[in-house]
């Protein structure tokens, strides 16, 4: 009688034994859940760090291959000018790693700054101040000086990354969400329950004797109910994962924007060059004609300037080795495969731990096993999975109606990613403010409920509605403005118009 949980009666165990299976038996479950999680939380984190590496490598691939074929294309006028391109590439690091950059007015600003370079280079007799390029640079979407490349380039650009980066986060936060969750306190109940299970009957001298396989189910079920909770929003989490995965395969592909980008940046600089009377006639009438050099500095300009090479793009088989030793195409096909397998983990990891030889027997195994209090059948159904089914779990008594907060906070982090991933998959572009712990939810700083804290993200519409509407609120505001004025004004008329009446 001296026994508080294990069967009370002819024993092999004093009490002190019995409280040091509990503290064993404790242990032995956090170590099976651990395992099964770290497995998988190894999976996600050597993907993201293999795509981090592949993306920022790819990146600076795309600039040295630029850069060493425009200087052998174009020389001192590229070296001269390589600023613009450099500040290109700078952005763009800057988005897939920062992020808080707008894409589509970034490159906008990157073709309206060539413009003006090339626009000097081409009319190099004349003098123009910084006021006239920047009119220059207005006429970029009228005119379409460099052919229809700067549209292609910035969708493709911006579906691209968008996807890339998206992706990249997803991966690291499944990372994050697996590390947190992994780390189980179990409760009184569940603890008093797993020594039940494990250790009991070493007490009635059953050493070798296995739990139950559903006794097991049982158990785990209730002191991982939590954890199942996680499981809808995981799965959908891995299939907007999977969406984006088939974008980055198919037209959302970085590797195919980026490794011909020197190529199609040098087409767009040709088409202005065969354009450039044209462009030049129809700048003057927008903008007035410009200050001609005097007569010494025009020779010397156009011999400086004057340039005719067309820029030759690889052949596919010339190209060089991809990223990192692989390719995005692999990199892809191997998560794609690791993201179906991670499907349903949360409510799998019961009977995953339970087929744990060191938890349970095999399921072939019913009549001579540990039921809990004999070796026996174990007789009771198994419960399902998450909280709202623990209500009537026969081996662990659990609170349904306290959901715990750390899960609650994954649910949210999840759910805020898949958000993302449907964003991305769409082809829109998302604004990510950080990709660390808060974006898997641990810390408590925030201070808002879920359903009262803004989103976590913003989009960067392509027509700026979010400024195209603060500029309606503003010219509302200057609509609003002069009418009390006008309201003084007319009652003072009135008065004395009504004076005059008299």
């Amino acid at each position: 009688d001296h026994l508080k949980i294990c069967p009370q009666g002819y024993t092999c165990c004093s009490q002190e034994m019995e409280e040091k299976y509990s503290l064993q038996s404790k242990d032995d479950f956090k170590s099976v859940v651990s395992e099964q999680c770290n497995h998988l939380q190894a999976v996600f984190a050597s993907r993201y760090k293999k795509f981090d590496e592949f993306f920022k490598e790819l990146l600076e691939n795309a600039e040295k291959s630029l850069n060493d074929m425009f200087v052998k294309t174009y020389g001192r006028l590229y070296m001269q000018n390589s600023e613009v391109f450099k500040e290109l590439f700078k952005e763009l690091k800057h988005y897939y790693v920062v992020g808080n950059v707008n894409l589509e007015e970034m490159l906008n600003d990157f073709w309206a700054r060539l413009l003006e370079r090339m626009f000097r280079l081409v009319n190099s007799q004349y003098h123009f101040t910084d006021e006239y390029l920047e009119c220059v640079s207005k006429y970029t979407e009228q005119l379409k000086p460099f052919g229809d490349v700067p549209r292609k380039l910035k969708l493709q650009v911006t579906r691209a990354f968008v996807a890339a980066r998206t992706f990249a986060q997803g991966l690291a936060v499944a990372r994050d969400v697996v590390g947190k969750v992994s780390v189980v306190n179990p409760t009184a109940q569940c603890t008093h329950a797993l020594l039940k299970m494990i250790y009991c009957s070493h007490c009635q001298g059953l050493v070798t004797v296995k739990p139950c396989y559903n006794y097991c189910s049982n158990i785990m079920r209730g002191c991982l109910a939590n954890q199942g909770d996680l499981d809808i929003e995981w799965n959908n989490f891995i299939d907007a994962m999977l969406m984006v995965a088939e974008r980055l395969e198919g037209p959302f592909n970085i590797e195919s924007v980026m490794d011909p980008i020197d190529v199609k940046i040098s087409d767009a600089i040709m088409n202005m060059q065969e354009n450039s009377v044209q462009v030049s006639q129809k700048v003057f009438q927008g903008c007035g004609p410009p200050k001609p050099l005097p007569a010494g500095r025009i020779s010397r300009s156009i011999s400086e300037s004057a340039f005719s090479a067309r820029f030759r793009p690889y052949h596919p088989e010339e190209r060089p080795t991809t990223a990192a030793g692989t390719s995005l195409d692999r990199l892809v096909t191997d998560v794609k495969e690791k993201l179906k397998q991670a499907k349903k983990f949360w409510s799998s990891l019961p009977s995953n731990v339970c087929n744990d030889e060191r938890m349970a027997a095999g399921n072939g195994n019913e009549d001579d096993c540990w039921n809990g209090k004999g070796k026996s059948r174990y007789l009771f159904a198994v419960t399902g999975n998450g909280l709202a089914n623990q209500g009537n779990n026969p081996e662990v008594q659990v609170n349904t109606s306290k959901q715990d907060t750390l899960i609650l906070r994954q649910i949210m982090a999840l759910r805020v990613m898949t958000s993302k991933m449907k964003n991305a998959y769409n082809g829109n572009d998302v604004d990510f403010f950080d990709i660390s712990d808060e974006n898997s939810g641990e810390g408590s700083g925030s201070g808002c409920e879920y359903q009262q804290c803004p989103s976590e993200f913003e989009y960067n519409a392509t027509d700026h509605a979010g400024k195209s509407g603060s500029d309606k609120a503003d010219s509302a505001g200057a609509r609003a403005g002069p009418q009390p004025y006008l309201l003084i004004i007319f009652c003072v008329l009135f008065l004395f118009m009504q004076r005059e009446w008299r």
